[in-house]
């Protein structure tokens, strides 16, 4: 349905963000366990890359307006697990430090969500009542 067209990819926001929230903490608890890799999400990488090939359009000529209408599929959360690094001598590459700075920019991504989904909300209500 066309009024739900602009909620959701609020919608796949939200969830990729209850996803990174639950990588996280499970990296949390498993800071201690020996041979763990710690995993990441990459939604918002994923997301950037839809937006900006949705974005470009082909010009005939250098003074024509970039725009474009194609819809692409919405971006895929992806959960990765870091294999490259290591830094404990039980072979655990969790870093305290950043899973918590990474636990708030995943907390202030997910209420800026919310701030707009709820925008969202309260603009289609508006429209219903008329005021």
């Amino acid at each position: 349905m066309k009024v739900f067209q602009s909620i959701n990819p609020l919608q796949n926001a939200l969830n990729a963000s209850m996803t990174q929230q639950r990588t996280i903490t499970s990296n949390i608890s498993n800071v201690d366990t020996s041979n763990y890799k710690r995993k990441t999400v990459s939604f918002q990488e994923n997301l950037q890359e839809a937006v900006s090939q949705r974005f470009q359009s082909y010009k005939s000529n250098p003074n024509h307006v970039s725009f474009s209408t194609e819809q692409k599929s919405p971006a895929n959360v992806t959960v990765k697990t870091d294999n490259n690094t290591l830094s404990k001598s039980n072979k655990n590459n969790v870093d305290m430090d950043v899973e918590m700075a990474e636990l708030a920019k995943n907390q202030l991504w997910y209420n800026s969500m919310i701030e707009k989904t709820n925008s969202q909300f309260r603009d289609l209500q508006t429209a219903i009542r008329g005021s």
